[in-house]
């Protein structure tokens, strides 16, 4: 194993100390940040960050002045102060020096005299760094062999791949190798939408869909476990259980996590923290659980059933349209920062117009009975529906960025 350490790293003296404490990786976060021009107003999660850093509102990112640049040669000086401690210190190279807590000195002030070290600086004796890599539990050759199958699609781009196959939840992240090697090629633009369509059935495994790009549609007969669609940035996910019953789980917990785009369509129910920081996604699911929404900024999530408390936390963007057959959503809104309307049954209005637009999609990719009966009935289960946007947001609806 490695030992990896951050916090408050700032300087070489930081960085040649947490390796004398066996450190082998540093991580940087705030101080990369203030780097690249954040200021600390610690306002992220309002969408107002003046300096363009934690924000979706065009203004606002306008004035974001960071660059790689920036970043490159911050963390070339930080080396740099690396190497001339030690220098001082007459060691070479930073391996030297990992896990040699003798080299540490407890400094000679009052308040240090209230905490016992003696733990923390007790040297064991042993290897201080890695002596043999761990092979990956799982070489993904479930993935590498679709993918050699959907090359001529990659390739050419005009052409279209269809794969059936099983899947298991051993196969994990399914959709990502293909995702990478097509973004590897095309960047964000991807390939034609029907380009590669995988149609599978089974249980799949962990992030199931995630990264996925444009071009590439799962169709999953069966159910999923989480972090389904995780920061997915275009394509289609489209999960239908193999046998429906109203209520039951569909996919797992953390699904659509940082999502900027694309679909999710899931004729049941999601678990907990759905759609959390979505930029961008459209999402349809029976029912979520607990904190869904949570710092959304953008896209569209639509749920056709219950959900669990704290909905919409922090969400500064993006719409949601909740049915709410049993007039309990309220009580579970967290509404700090957005509020819940009914939709006008007689009026032709653009989230009335929107939401059956979504639904009827929604039938034609899943089958779904609930949705086909809210459909059949739409004028009295409209009725049913709460549209949560933020306090502050701007019509028209814009699934994208929120506004």
């Amino acid at each position: 194993m490695q030992l990896q350490t951050d916090g408050g790293l700032k300087t070489g003296r930081d960085v040649v100390k947490a390796a004398m404490l066996g450190a082998e990786y540093f991580g940087f976060g705030t101080t990369l940040l203030v780097m690249l021009g954040c200021k600390l107003l610690r306002v992220c999660h309002l969408n107002r960050c003046t300096v363009g850093v934690a924000t979706q509102d065009e203004n606002l990112r306008a004035h974001y002045v960071g660059t790689v640049e920036k970043v490159v040669s911050y963390l070339r000086n930080v080396a740099e102060d690396v190497r001339e401690i030690l220098a001082e210190l007459g060691f070479r190279s930073l391996d030297q020096v990992i896990g040699r807590v003798d080299l540490l000195k407890l400094v000679d002030e009052p308040l240090a005299r209230f905490f016992d070290f003696s733990a923390v600086l007790h040297r064991v004796e042993g290897p201080n760094l890695l002596s043999r890599s761990n092979d990956p539990f799982d070489r993904n050759s479930y993935e590498r062999q679709m993918l050699e199958e959907v090359m001529p699609a990659i390739e050419d781009s005009e052409q279209e791949v269809v794969i059936e196959r099983k899947i298991s939840n051993l196969n994990r992240s399914v959709g990502a190798l293909i995702s990478g090697e097509i973004a590897k090629r095309y960047g964000d633009s991807g390939l034609p939408k029907e380009a590669i369509t995988l149609k599978l059935s089974g249980v799949a495994g962990q992030s199931f869909g995630a990264f996925l790009v444009h071009g590439v549609s799962l169709f999953l007969n069966g159910v999923a476990n989480d972090y389904v669609g995780k920061g997915m940035n275009a394509g289609r996910i489209i999960v239908t259980p193999r046998i429906y019953h109203e209520g039951s789980a569909a996919i797992g917990n953390t699904c659509l996590y940082g999502a900027t785009g694309g679909k999710l369509f899931a004729s049941g129910v999601a678990g907990e923290r759905f759609a959390v920081r979505n930029s961008g996604a459209l999402a349809c699911v029976e029912g979520v659980g607990d904190h869904a929404c949570e710092y959304m900024t953008g896209g569209t999530v639509v749920i056709l059933g219950e959900t669990g408390i704290n909905f919409g936390a922090g969400m500064t963007g993006g719409a949601a349209f909740i049915y709410d057959r049993h007039k309990s959503f309220i009580d579970k809104l967290n509404g700090e920062l957005v509020e819940a309307r009914r939709i006008d049954v007689d009026d032709d209005n653009e989230g009335k117009m929107y939401l059956k637009t979504i639904l009827n999609s929604f039938v034609d990719r899943t089958q779904s009975p609930k949705a086909r009966f809210i459909l059949d009935n739409f004028r009295e289960e409209l009725a049913y529906f709460w549209m949560v946007t933020p306090k502050d947001m701007r019509s028209p609806l814009n699934p994208k960025e929120g506004n």
